[in-house]
């Protein structure tokens, strides 16, 4: 009654089955990775902005970089902005996910290293392939206070470096490429400005300040990985009904042709 299962139908079947099994745990695990991820960035971001500002050359470097753990700490630099090394980051968006640019304006500190300072978001303006107008940075000695971040890379980011491009202008958020372009020494990592001490004395122009990273949502990951674990528990068991079923279709085939078999021949009297 099972041979069935021999024939290449129920053997495709069969392996097709097998081999989802495993595919749907390991997604239902990779999902349950990203749970744990997410989990952990919260858990590093709060912890971060809760702590108390710091001076970001005590947390990386001249040529060095900022410890994974030490991301988004509340850091601080005084100096004086570079106005003459500003350049805008393309293709970056704002919270209402319009297109524009960031502005990094270094401040140069008074042992004459410098601070790569993301001041914010500006519009891109109707001309994407020149520079806009920048808004100017507070001139004199400020002190800038912001979220410690670590460099922008291509494996970190999924963006490629393009050459060609305007004047003043880059694609990702690099300390050593601009150490390199404005020749001053320069901390590893940047500052993601939320508040300058003086303030501007005009605010209005000014790049629009970055708004706190999202560290509260976990997303439905979780969830998704319950699901995975479900489909590839049902797969063993659709396939048992598919047998069951396949066997009970196969007996009541059986069992017609078995009474058809057994039933007798009418006979015709003669004419």
């Amino acid at each position: 009654m099972y041979r069935f299962l021999l024939s290449r139908q129920w053997v495709i079947l069969t392996l097709v089955a097998l081999l989802l099994i495993p595919t749907m745990i390991w997604l239902g695990f990779w999902q349950l990775h990203r749970h744990e991820q997410r989990v952990a960035r919260n858990d590093l971001i709060a912890s971060s902005l809760e702590a108390p500002p710091v001076p970001m050359g005590e947390l990386s470097s001249v040529g060095g970089a900022p410890d994974p753990d030490d991301r988004y700490r509340t850091v601080t630099a005084t100096g004086v902005y570079d106005e003459d090394g500003q350049v805008v980051v393309r293709n970056r968006t704002n919270a209402d996910g319009s297109v524009g640019y960031h502005v990094l304006t270094p401040v140069i500190q008074e042992d004459g290293t410098a601070v790569l300072v993301n001041r914010g978001w500006i519009s891109a303006g109707s001309d994407l392939t020149r520079t806009p107008e920048i808004p100017a940075p507070p001139s004199g000695e400020v002190t800038v206070t912001g979220r410690l971040m670590a460099d922008e890379t291509s494996a970190t980011t999924g963006i490629r470096e393009r050459s060609g491009l305007p004047d003043g202008m880059v694609m990702m958020i690099s300390s050593a490429e601009r150490s390199e372009a404005i020749g001053v020494p320069m901390v590893g990592g940047y500052l993601e400005l939320t508040e300058t001490s003086p303030e501007p004395a005009e605010q209005e122009g000014q790049p629009q300040p970055l708004p706190e990273p999202d560290h509260t949502g976990i997303g439905a990951h979780l969830a998704y990985a319950f699901q995975w674990w479900i489909f590839a528990a049902g797969v063993p068991v659709g396939w048992f009904l598919l047998v069951r079923r396949e066997v009970q279709d196969r007996r009541q085939a059986a069992g017609s042709a078995g009474a058809e078999e057994r039933s007798p021949t009418p006979h015709h009297a003669p004419a």
